[in-house]
């Protein structure tokens, strides 16, 4: 029998992260983000509702462009305000006993040895329930917040990523050998000091000489998570990715997008089963289908057009608000590099009469799958039949979306074999993969482990 599916609650530590205009909902928290009750609440709900994790995006720049500038982002809170998302964890996993926290980390955000020692912190602190999500930022603003005039190229972006890799691997593998840690009372020897090495990395952008100043925590490297889908980024998830994430509008689509992936996978000397897709859905459920449809027309008239065009214009870097709908996708891309790979995924599988910008713009941001429990459970067969692993489900309404899942879902899901009945023992990484607690010796990271 397969493995169960990986279900990941997905949000946003902010006001308005996807699903723009529902923070208005009048049964929604989304204003209360900054509460941490709120947040306690949450992950307490999550677990017991049977995710695998709550899944933190982030940004650290501010979605421009849209009607000439960010007015509307900021207007309408289109994740600004924000906050960070990583301060979060430790209490929450001391609300809980078994829920894995992944959060967004960009590799312009934080130098290599100070991200290392804080991910090594909360994997203690956790005892092994983190995960990391890989991401470049490919917003202009989050370049020049971060030291640069202009925006990264996509090239560069994922070439500072494989640096940035090798010098946490050598951190968090590496530095520290297994057994440097004493803890010898009597002989007054807390760690052995022949056992903790330097890394003296010099490359094209990083000096840093080591050693990594934590002692190696339950999973040494955190779960790796990314959501790269340009050429680049899929050769990078088959590198280095243990979860990537897609954003495709259907089963065919995502055949694609996998096989693509798992080519590079085994190219890169893993196994093309070392990865797990997760697809990004917003799912409305009901009791009956009467009920979910209901909810959904009540949804829709929370949502803000004007919201998501200023989202997917940050995101492509074109102001979508002088765009003729009926363009064809083709066009939209051609001279846009920075999101190209959302785009070409799309294109790669998308259904016939969905070819337009008009078409296919809704589906740059969520997914979205409205029935009954057993049709949900439907519809995730058929992906789960196309190679995806697991599903990143977007919150519509906080805390809404979960108490549903919760409740209608989740018995159907368990009945099925889609998802498990009980959380599996050890680290998040031992949750997920039913291996161990470390990366494999296949991985990139294990060749800076010490012999």
């Amino acid at each position: 029998m397969p493995r169960p599916l990986q279900f990941h609650a997905f949000t946003m530590n902010c006001v308005s992260f996807i699903n723009h205009g529902l923070w208005r909902h009048p049964e929604g928290r989304h204003v209360d983000y900054t509460d941490l009750g709120g947040w306690v609440d949450l992950a307490r709900l999550v677990e017991r509702a049977g995710f695998d994790t709550l899944f933190f995006a982030d940004t650290v720049g501010v979605y421009e462009g849209y009607q000439g500038g960010r007015e509307t982002t900021v207007r309408e809170a289109v994740q600004i305000p924000n906050g960070d998302p990583s301060v979060l964890i430790p209490a929450l996993a001391h609300a809980t006993e078994d829920l894995g926290f992944a959060f967004t980390s960009s590799v312009q955000q934080a130098h290599p040895f100070e991200f290392a020692r804080r991910v090594s912190t909360l994997d203690h602190l956790t005892g092994g329930r983190v995960a990391w999500n890989i991401v470049t930022s490919f917003q202009p603003s989050a370049a020049r917040n971060f030291n640069s005039d202009t925006a990264i190229a996509l090239q560069d972006r994922y070439a500072w990523a494989e640096e940035y890799m090798e010098v946490v691997y050598k951190l968090w593998e590496g530095s520290w050998e297994d057994g440097a840690v004493l803890r010898d009372a009597e002989r007054g020897i807390y760690t052995d000091p022949a056992r903790v090495h330097s890394i003296d990395h010099r490359g094209e952008r990083y000096k840093v000489a080591g050693p990594h100043l934590a002692e190696p925590s339950p999973q040494r490297t955190p779960v790796l998570f990314q959501a790269g889908s340009s050429e680049a980024g899929r050769t990078f998830a088959g590198r280095h990715a243990e979860g990537t994430f897609i954003i495709v509008p259907d089963p065919s689509s995502a055949e694609v997008a996998v096989s693509k992936v798992r080519e590079r996978a085994v190219a890169a000397g893993r196994a093309a089963g070392d990865v797990t897709f997760v697809q990004g859905l917003s799912l409305v459920v009901g009791s009956t289908e009467e009920e979910a449809h209901r909810l959904n027309a009540e949804f829709e008239e929370y949502l803000s057009d004007d919201a998501f065009l200023a989202h997917v214009s940050g995101n492509v870097g074109k102001d979508f608000s002088v765009i003729d709908p009926a363009t064809p996708l083709t066009e939209v891309i051609k001279n846009d590099v920075n999101m190209e790979g959302v785009f070409r995924a799309m294109i790669e599988g998308a259904p016939p009469g969905a070819r337009t910008w008009g078409d296919m713009a809704k589906l740059l941001v969520s997914t979205r799958v409205v029935g009954t429990p057993d049709q949900i459970a439907d519809q995730l067969e058929r992906w789960a039949a196309a190679g995806v692993g697991g599903f990143n489900v977007t919150v519509v309404i906080t805390p809404g979306t979960f108490e549903d899942f919760a409740e209608h879902l989740t018995p159907v899901l368990r009945a099925r074999g889609l998802m498990r009945d009980r959380y599996a023992p050890g680290t998040l990484r031992e949750k997920l993969s039913g291996a161990g607690a470390r990366l494999p010796e296949r991985h990139p990271a294990a060749r800076f482990r010490k012999l």
